[in-house]
């Protein structure tokens, strides 16, 4: 937004956001020297609720993690959801008003399916694209969706629509094949539906590696490093698992607690000399399902340590504490082993994040196949189904007996990955896509003299 200018509009809440923006909702950001607005969407309690809360994270979300049985589809949810689609895509309209033609809107992941079609019909000019950041599931999955005709309908007005990998991008093509009358170009991976064609692509999604390696190798990494280990009574000979995600049931956080703890049971020489430390973020209170989840993830953490715990060594470290994003980089720089085991994901960047601080002695990525970042990351990880408890145990195992050099060699192949595809290369991949779709366009409209599209487009 800071290069390219514009507006960026995003859900207002609490008095501080008032207090800085106009009667327009509007703030200039950064504030010391403006490059772009910010214009706030404010959100009553029930639209919160309903809306966030209910509809994105009790039907979207499970439904896209391929979780059914969590889903809650209630009609209030639905309403809110659609009541906050339109009041969203009024204040993009707004924000259009007076701008050049042709304006480019991107619209980001599942809370905003909706907006798409309200925007196209009040702006048929306007460049629509859409980033899904979760999964998308298989068709028979998403018909579990009541209202998936519907979604299927606003995302279909963007232009250009993008996932992490070309397995959801043929999920989605799946699905609209199944639910509409469009028609599905599967050479070029286009949708032709209400007179408008849809682009689909992969763009998977990257981290500023450069600048989580420089956070790792930072005075302030070594520092925090030095205080936790002490506070926490980790011996500086221990080797070290690390997992850092929200607490949420789609991490794998308890499938992951019972590998360690069968780990720990067959291999008793490892008692004492590997700690897990587990960095838990805390998410979405007041959803029964992540109330649960945090209840039994700290429930579990205490039985693994009573059972196997000694008075000089706790097997499982667990905080959900705030911590600096430089401690998180030494918690990184400091593993031997990162537990990356989703039961689901769209992506995963704590895969990239913990690979781009392996700054020193390098550790092992321990990866769950069914993480998107499998596609780019599983030649060189230790790949583990969460559920299989036996092989992700002996997964750990050897994973902690690879040599120095086998260590090495898998963590140079993965850095030169994650650098090489970061997030600026996911900026720009996006960005020459939807330059070349315009141009495309451009060259056939009936008011500009007709031009073959340029190469590749």
């Amino acid at each position: 937004m800071q290069a390219a200018e514009g507006t960026w509009v995003a859900w207002g809440d609490g008095d501080a956001d008032r207090e800085v923006a106009d009667d327009d909702g509007r703030v200039g950001v950064p504030p010391e020297d403006p490059a772009y607005d910010l214009r706030r969407v404010w959100l009553s309690d029930e639209q919160v609720e309903g809306y966030y809360r209910g509809y994105s994270n009790r039907v979207l979300w499970p439904l896209c993690h391929l979780d059914t049985a969590k889903m809650k589809p209630r009609e209030e949810f639905w309403q809110a959801y659609r009541e906050t689609n339109d009041d969203f895509a009024d204040a993009i309209v707004a924000a259009t008003d007076g701008a050049a033609p042709d304006p480019v809107v991107w619209f980001q992941d599942y809370h905003l399916a909706l907006a798409p079609r309200a925007v196209r019909e009040e702006r048929p000019d306007a460049f629509l694209a859409h980033f899904w950041h979760v999964p998308w599931p298989s068709r028979d999955v998403f018909r579990a969706c009541p209202q998936y005709e519907t979604l299927l309908d606003g995302l279909l007005a963007n232009d250009l629509v993008g996932f992490h990998t070309d397995d959801y991008c043929r999920n989605f093509l799946d699905c609209v094949e199944a639910a509409t009358d469009a028609r599905v170009d599967r050479a070029s991976a286009s949708v032709s539906y209400r007179d408008h064609r849809t682009f689909v692509r992969s763009f998977p999604l990257g981290i500023d590696a450069s600048r989580q390696a420089e956070l790792a190798e930072s005075d302030a990494a070594d520092r925090w490093w030095a205080d936790f280990r002490e506070s926490h009574g980790i011996d500086p000979d221990d080797a070290i698992a690390v997992g850092v995600e929200r607490l949420d049931y789609t991490k794998g956080i308890e499938p992951r607690l019972a590998a360690l703890e069968r780990f720990w049971a067959e291999n008793p020489e490892w008692r004492g000399e590997l700690t897990y430390v587990q960095k838990g973020t805390e998410s979405r209170a007041g959803i029964p399902a992540y109330d649960d989840l945090r209840n039994r993830v700290a429930a579990e953490v205490e039985r693994i340590n009573d059972r196997l715990g000694t008075d000089d060594w706790t097997p499982v470290v667990y905080t959900t504490d705030h911590l600096p994003e430089e401690g998180i980089a030494a918690l990184y720089r400091e593993a031997d082993l990162g537990l990356v085991t989703p039961v689901r994901d769209g992506m995963n960047l704590v895969a990239k994040e913990f690979v781009a601080a392996q700054t020193r002695e390098p550790g092992v990525l321990v990866l769950s196949e069914l993480a998107g970042a499998t596609e780019q990351l599983g030649d060189e990880a230790v790949v583990v189904h969460p559920h299989d408890t036996a092989n992700f145990a002996d997964a750990i195992a050897d994973s902690l007996a690879l040599s120095r050099v086998e260590r090495r060699k898998r963590a140079a192949d993965l850095q030169r990955e994650v650098h090489a595809e970061d997030v600026y290369e996911w900026l720009e991949s996006t960005f020459e896509t939807a330059a070349a779709i315009q141009r495309g366009r451009r060259s056939i409209r009936p008011d500009r003299p007709s031009r073959p599209a340029p190469d590749g487009d």
